[in-house]
């Protein structure tokens, strides 16, 4: 029987390696396209040999959720920083039959995880446990999340997970933005692996190395062979606990063997027209989204102008009072009460922004959370299909290459995932955001994200297709790239590379990107402003969908600030 199992392998393998062979899928030798102009289907992802996988199961008859899963995995390859099986995320689609999904395969704190886990002696939160190696890693979510999706796909799993295997076992040829991001990491990889890993050699990396990745081949493969128990059970799942015993984390066997995805309710509200799909808790971007959009649909912002004084003080200001409400209701609704219905009402949201005075500038000091008596290294991919099927998945390890902790003899790496847990109320995490109780550690429990995979309709059908990474700047990011669109009528390609900025509570500051608009951020400093300068804000990965007189024309974007790409036909 095994000696048949592995002759069909063979020939699916076979079949496979044509495929790609036949749609210029060269590991080696590859190019990045940021924009497709195209009619049938389109994926987007962070990377080139990502965004050709999806697009050749797309080719093979698959729809957008087959592509969804194999550009995942895909992913988990040719971008390590933040694609991943070792982490989690969130699947948002819209199906060809109006059916709205949401599955969540955000990682779990561990059995053994407790509220004061990572405060010392004295009490003091030491970040440094809840970030690096062993003790920072949720229990993963990504393979039990791509199963979870695989019934609304129609190809065989092992179709879809060839590509990935392929691509971890023969290597590829890296980028020269992957090659600096190996390099800056080094020093960690050393530190926090007790075993030696691929991504470390005795020389700097450098554009077109090969980075070949054979344990990861063989988990894969494990997985390949024996569906999602190949990961959370078996000798994978041996692997990973040693490793955690190892460096002292917490993963057990049985929280492996208990973890399971979760298919929840879609967010679904209107704007101007047009109806906004995203994901629910816990993720907040979805909740956050909605009460950014709900604030400013009364208020003529088109009419404000993209990036002037008034629109970028209107948005900044419904962006505090967003995260002043992530910072003090949102949770794992498995575990805390949200009062969610209140948050996104009409009358609370109009007594959100009472105090808002256009031409004065606002504070975080006066304003709080309202009254309610009730990563950045993360990835995103954007796809459609022929048939009308919308997919956004946004998946993380959080911070760059997780924990940086690989799993000895699997060859993947574990996320970081316990630091967007409240480690101790009002200490800032990795990305500055605060939270309370609501968002305290507890065994099992899912750590809040701000991941806000979302689909804009219109008629009923795809408009839009949106995600970013850029952990706590991903809804505002997400946000904006929709005002672009919707309000300010860019392009698909302007409203991506338009310079963004981010403002989230705490710290009381606007972050602007280097070609913010210099008049209005002058303007907003004399207003009394407080304004920094950072690199860049996400890898937005945007699908517009444009229908007249019965002809579909799809416009795909990759952001300009990463090697993300477009693919399409």
């Amino acid at each position: 029987m095994k000696k048949v199992c592995n002759i069909i392998w063979v020939l699916i393998c076979f079949f496979i390696s044509n495929q790609l062979a036949a749609q210029n899928l060269d590991a080696f030798n590859y190019g990045i396209q940021k924009q497709a102009a195209v009619s049938k289907g389109a994926v987007v992802s962070a990377h080139p040999l990502a965004s050709k996988v999806g697009l050749s199961i797309l080719k093979m008859g698959g729809n957008a959720v087959d592509a969804a899963i194999a550009t995942q995995l895909a992913l988990a390859v040719v971008y390590p920083g933040a694609g991943n099986i070792g982490g989690g995320g969130f699947m948002l689609a819209h199906l060809m039959n109006g059916k709205n999904i949401a599955i969540d395969y955000r990682e779990k704190a561990p059995s053994k995880a407790s509220r004061d886990m990572y405060l010392d002696a004295k009490g003091d939160a030491q970040m440094k446990w809840s970030q690096d190696g062993h003790l920072a890693a949720g229990v993963p979510g990504t393979i039990a999340g791509l199963f979870a999706s695989h019934k609304y796909g129609r190809l065989p799993f092992k179709k879809l997970i060839a590509p990935a295997i392929l691509l971890a076992e023969k290597g590829f040829a890296i980028t020269a933005n992957e090659a600096a991001a190996l390099n800056r990491t080094k020093k960690e990889f050393e530190s926090l692996n007790f075993s030696p890993v691929a991504f470390v050699k005795s020389t700097l990396w450098k554009e077109g190395d090969t980075l070949v990745q054979k344990q990861l081949a063989g988990t894969l493969k494990r997985i390949r062979d024996k569906g999602a128990k190949g990961f959370y059970e078996g000798a994978t799942a041996d692997m990973l606990v040693a490793e955690m015993n190892r460096g002292k984390g917490l993963i057990s066997l049985q929280d492996l063997k208990n973890y399971n995805a979760v298919e929840r309710e879609a967010v679904i509200f209107d704007y101007k027209g047009y109806q906004i799909v995203t994901m629910p808790l816990p993720s907040s971007g979805g909740i956050i989204l909605e009460q950014m959009m709900k604030m400013i649909e009364n208020r003529d912002i088109a009419a404000m102008q993209f990036q002037t004084v008034a629109s970028v003080q209107l948005m900044t200001e419904v962006e505090r009072r967003a995260f002043a409400d992530r910072a003090a209701f949102l949770g794992d609704p498995d575990f805390v009460k949200v009062p969610v219905k209140s948050l996104v009402s009409d009358a609370y949201l109009r007594a959100r922004m009472s105090d808002y005075v256009a031409g004065k500038a606002g504070s975080s000091t006066l304003t709080g959370a309202g009254n309610i008596k009730e990563s950045e290294e993360t990835t995103h991919l954007s796809i459609v299909d022929k048939e009308g099927n919308a997919v956004s998945v946004t998946t993380t390890l959080n911070g760059g290459y997780g924990s940086r902790t690989v799993v000895a003899g699997a060859g993947f790496l574990l996320n970081n995932e316990m630091d967007d847990f409240s480690v101790k109320p009002g200490v800032p995490n990795m990305y500055g955001a605060v939270g309370n109780e609501k968002n305290a550690i507890a065994p099992n429990k899912r750590m809040l994200s701000s991941m806000t995979p979302t689909i804009v309709l219109q008629s009923g059908k795809p408009y839009l297709v949106v995600g970013t990474p850029g952990g706590t700047t991903i809804p505002t990011s997400v946000f904006q790239t929709i005002v672009n669109v919707l309000d300010f009528k860019m392009t698909a390609l302007e409203a991506v590379n338009q310079p963004k900025f981010h403002h989230q509570w705490l710290p009381d500051l606007i972050m602007v990107e280097k070609d913010f608009n210099p008049a209005t951020k002058v303007a907003l400093e004399a207003m009394g402003y407080k304004l920094t300068m950072r690199g860049n804000i996400g890898r937005t990965e945007l699908i517009m969908v444009n229908r007249e007189k019965g002809v579909v024309s799809i416009n795909a974007v990759g952001d300009k600030r990463g090697d993300d790409a477009a693919e399409g036909y």
